[in-house]
């Protein structure tokens, strides 16, 4: 069972690091859903943010983690993300995350912006 530690540490990967990331964490089969870019399929996600500004920081806040089984664990939590000069990007977002041969990866990604 992955520690809480590394659960967050491995979500605040994808906000900060980008493409190598989602290349060493993302399974083939995960699903993402973005505001304003819809559901999207993991290739598409990839080649998608590849290219995408990263945050420059991302704060956590009101984190939860559920473990329904061993080799599944979900993450909740409230996101704010900041880009040098933009307004900072606020959201709730939740993560699953599933065991496979010895190695966790993200199957299950959503954003709700805050209003």
């Amino acid at each position: 069972m992955m520690d809480d530690g590394k659960v967050w540490s491995g979500e605040k990967r994808f906000w900060l690091e980008g493409s190598e990331a989602f290349d060493a964490l993302m399974d083939d089969e995960c699903l993402m859903v973005f505001p304003g870019m819809g559901v999207m399929p993991a290739m598409e996600t990839r080649d998608a943010l590849r290219h995408a500004p990263r945050w420059s920081s991302v704060d956590f806040a009101d984190c939860k983690i559920a473990r329904p089984d061993a080799d599944t664990l979900v993450l909740a939590y409230k996101a704010e993300g900041h880009r040098d000069g933009d307004t900072p990007y606020r959201a709730y977002c939740s993560s699953t995350y599933r065991c496979h041969d010895h190695r966790w990866k993200l199957v299950q990604h959503q954003q709700t912006p805050l209003r």
